[in-house]
């Protein structure tokens, strides 16, 4: 009887540990905004305007949600200081204490710069349901978030390159995305 009572006890422990830890860490990393087609992007441009103010790869993958091939993006497997910001809005999404090597091909970070930076979006393309990750101001692709990521958030918001900005710490924000 005191066994099943000690059992008892030591598991309503480990499972308010883990509760206990699961709020912690949907506060400190709380969710971005789920985005549907009622969503309003403050920076709205033509698409002429987009393919003057971005390059052809990042217009590939910011407005027609392109994906570059795995391994070729130039932050892989890139580790300085710094905020990552978007090529669409100029506005900061990852900071690099959230990068980690997912070991996929593409740049990876456990939770964006904040939540408000980033906006989900159910995507079912390539037939599999997933989440599209898209820039807060612009509603342009990023890249995907999956739940295989490390500690703190479980999560991989998996990134193209293409579609970031890389500002060493100390450095002035991006004023161009080219």
């Amino acid at each position: 009887m005191l066994r099943h009572i000690f059992g008892t006890m030591t598991l309503i422990a480990a499972l308010s540990t883990s509760y206990a830890q699961t709020a912690l860490k949907r506060n400190q990393f709380p969710d971005p905004s789920i985005a549907d087609s009622k969503t309003v992007y403050s920076l709205k441009l033509s698409e002429d305007q987009w393919k003057t103010r971005l390059t052809p790869a990042q217009f590939y993958i910011l407005r027609q949600q392109g994906t570059e091939r795995p391994f070729s993006g130039k932050y892989d497997h890139f580790y300085e200081k710094g905020t990552y910001y978007s090529a669409a809005s100029l506005q900061p999404l990852f900071s690099s204490t959230a990068k980690f090597n997912s070991g996929t091909g593409w740049p990876s970070f456990y939770a964006p710069i904040n939540p408000d930076a980033v906006r989900l979006v159910k995507d079912f393309s390539g037939g599999i349901e997933r989440w599209e990750v898209v820039d807060s101001k612009s509603g342009s692709h990023l890249g995907h978030v999956f739940d295989d990521g490390p500690a703190p958030t479980g999560k991989r918001y998996c990134m193209n390159s293409d579609a970031l900005i890389f500002v060493p710490d100390g450095g002035l924000p991006p004023t161009k995305s080219k």
